[in-house]
């Protein structure tokens, strides 16, 4: 199985209540189209083989053993796939009337399942010890506190809860979760509400997120009678909080890939998984495993939402995060002015935003925000213009300090050419910016706010001690697409036109130290020249740090997510300098200052990512070399 990902499906066929003949039918008819998909584990609703609204009738011998001819019938069809399946019906167990999960697989019986929450239903529940059961000529048991494992994925885990109505606990899924099931599937039986699909996906995100699992949910359909309640047929697959697929109406069929390693590195990172159960057992399925083919969508920015709606909810969240870590660390310090080196990039744009936002909740004057542009031999009067538009229409002190005859003075100073462009050149200008900051914050009261963002710290696009330095900044938790998307809201949320221009010709300018000489005034030194889209980078990080992945399986889902924008070779290229970059700049981020974290990554030293500053990026980058060469 290429990559952990495994194809689920989850269904509801349209039935007939009591007709188990026509409903082996439809079952069947449905594994034929999950197996053409590529299906590896499909699941059904409850009482999948008689309707979950038979009353009385389910207690009928005819009915029952007509369920039992029908789950012959689906046992036979499965021969031949490597499919895990899972049908509901009415078991006669002795005296007993059982609610079970058939779960099927190439032409075997593997268990019958039993619903362990039974109370105020027609059935019992199960209290022997795995009794040797037989449907025609097949022969297995009943098998409660049962995982089933496939024989060539060990981390594909599967558990199956019956009767996980709205009104009913949870309890068997946390637990079988927590015991490591990597996939619990439910087969529901609860009816259609005005709101039964909303709150149902509201609570399968909610729990698939608590238990670093993946949850495959299917309740009965418009087949079921109405007598008293309708059936909608909702089918959802969700995967560590997010909806994979959702599907409703009549023969319903949600269908999406799970990652199966992403579930296994996250509950790594967690603990508290894998829990010896009491009485436990293990049942193996499956055979050699074929690549999967990815139908579920993949996007560009994995670190913002998707929606206008959501996105601008986040935006003020993240807003909100930043304004009131430097509020705190301002009043903490007994500090009344914000100083900010605005070079009319994204970065500081924000940081000085940020900065005027604070003092206004803290009932000071916006004058107290302190904006100092400071040009040198590579700023464009584009830049420089937007630094000082924004600052002064927010309004900000603004000062311009010219700093090349300062640096002139320092290349004098330690013997450097002054026609030398080399490191020294442009690391002098950076750290002469810092501490004209530096000194003007202690002069005045007041913090020098950081505007370099997580994106830059993770690739060491920065000047150690230099703009790598401040007294607290409040960027340190953002990627350069949260960065933007921050710029964005406010942007266009702004009644002032002259400030809205300015952001938006910001946002439009490519991203530069402007470090190196120009010309013509034109903007000549791009940082997406040397490391990479920032875009491609946040996804990188995303993938390989956020969710473990390796440098292939990254690829592979940047292919999936940006299509043709990026070539397998550019993909391979800048990958290959994303890895080196994040081993080789370690050190910069060993020592970085404080600043919120906006989600739960960040590369603090102390809460963050951490990782010493000399290890090796050998078995990334051989990864990649694989990769490359490749038949």
């Amino acid at each position: 199985m290429k990559d952990g990902f495994v194809k689920v499906a989850a269904a509801s066929p349209v039935i007939r209540v009591a007709d188990c003949d026509y409903n082996a039918d439809r079952v069947i008819e449905t594994i034929e189209k999950a197996e053409a998909l590529g299906v590896k584990v499909l699941v059904f609703p409850e009482l999948t083989l008689t309707g979950v609204t038979c009353g009385d009738l389910i207690r009928h011998r005819v009915i029952l053993n007509g369920a039992l001819r029908a789950l012959e019938r689906v046992i036979r069809a499965s021969e031949g796939t490597d499919m895990l399946i899972f049908v509901g019906l009415p078991y006669a167990f002795g005296a007993r009337l059982l609610s079970v999960a058939a779960v099927v697989c190439g032409g075997e019986l593997l268990g019958l399942v039993p619903r362990e929450n039974a109370g105020g239903s027609a059935f019992a529940e199960y209290e022997g010890d795995g009794d040797l059961v037989s449907v025609g000529p097949y022969e297995s048991c009943i098998c409660a506190n049962t995982l089933f494992t496939h024989a060539s994925l060990g981390e594909l885990s599967v558990a199956v809860e019956l009767g996980a109505d709205l009104d009913e606990p949870l309890s068997p899924a946390c637990a079988y979760a927590l015991e490591g099931a990597t996939l619990v599937v439910q087969m529901a039986s609860f009816p259609q509400t005005v709101f039964s699909d909303e709150e149902r996906t509201a609570e399968i995100r909610a729990l698939s997120k608590r238990l670093c699992c993946s949850l495959l949910l299917a309740a009965p359909g418009r087949g079921e009678s109405t007598t008293d309640n309708s059936y909608s047929g909702l089918c959802l697959a969700a995967e560590n909080g997010e909806l994979l697929a959702v599907s409703e109406g009549a023969g319903s069929m949600a269908v999406s890939e799970i990652d199966v390693q992403y579930l296994s590195n996250l509950r790594r990172a967690n603990g508290g998984f894998d829990l010896p159960g009491e009485e436990l057992f293990i049942e193996t399925w499956g055979g050699e495993l074929t690549d999967t083919v990815l139908t579920r969508p993949f996007r560009k920015h994995p670190h913002l939402p998707e929606g206008e709606k959501a996105l601008a909810k986040y935006c003020e969240r993240m807003l909100d995060i930043q304004v009131s870590g430097l509020i705190k660390r301002m009043e903490y310090a007994h500090l009344d002015h914000c100083v900010v080196g605005i070079s009319g990039g994204v970065d500081s744009t924000l940081a000085v935003l940020v900065s005027s936002m604070a003092v206004k909740r803290m009932g000071l004057p916006s004058t107290n925000v302190i904006a100092c542009t400071m040009p040198c031999f590579g700023t464009s009067s584009r830049t420089k213009s937007n630094a000082v538009v924004v600052a002064e229409q927010i309004g900000a002190e603004v000062r311009v300090i010219d700093i090349s005859q300062s640096v002139y003075q320092h290349f004098d100073d330690i013997g450097h050419a002054r026609d030398d462009y080399s490191v020294a050149f442009e690391n002098a200008q950076a750290r002469e910016r810092t501490q004209v900051l530096m000194d003007i914050a202690n002069k005045c009261n007041g913090l020098d706010v950081g505007t370099e963002d997580l994106s830059e710290y993770i690739d060491g696009w920065c000047t150690y001690n230099g703009d790598h330095t401040s007294m607290y900044d409040v960027n340190l938790g953002l990627t350069k697409t949260q960065v933007r998307a921050a710029v964005a809201h406010i942007a266009a949320g702004s009644a002032d036109e002259i400030l809205k221009a300015a952001l938006y010709d910001v946002l439009d300018c490519p991203v530069t130290p402007e470090l190196l000489p120009i010309h013509d005034d034109l903007i000549e030194q791009k940082s997406e020249d040397s490391v990479g889209s920032y875009s491609l980078q946040d996804f990188f990080t995303h993938k390989l740090l956020i969710c473990g992945f390796d440098p292939v399986k990254t690829i592979r889902l940047a292919k999936a997510a940006y299509g043709d924008e990026f070539s397998d070779a550019e993909l391979v290229k800048w990958l290959r300098s994303y890895c080196r970059r994040l081993f080789t700049q370690q050190f910069k981020r060993s020592c970085l200052m404080d600043g919120p974290a906006v989600e739960a990554f960040s590369v603090s030293p102390r809460t963050g990512l951490h990782m010493p500053s000399d290890a090796e990026a050998s078995l990334f980058l051989k990864m990649l070399d694989e990769y490359e060469n490749r038949p």
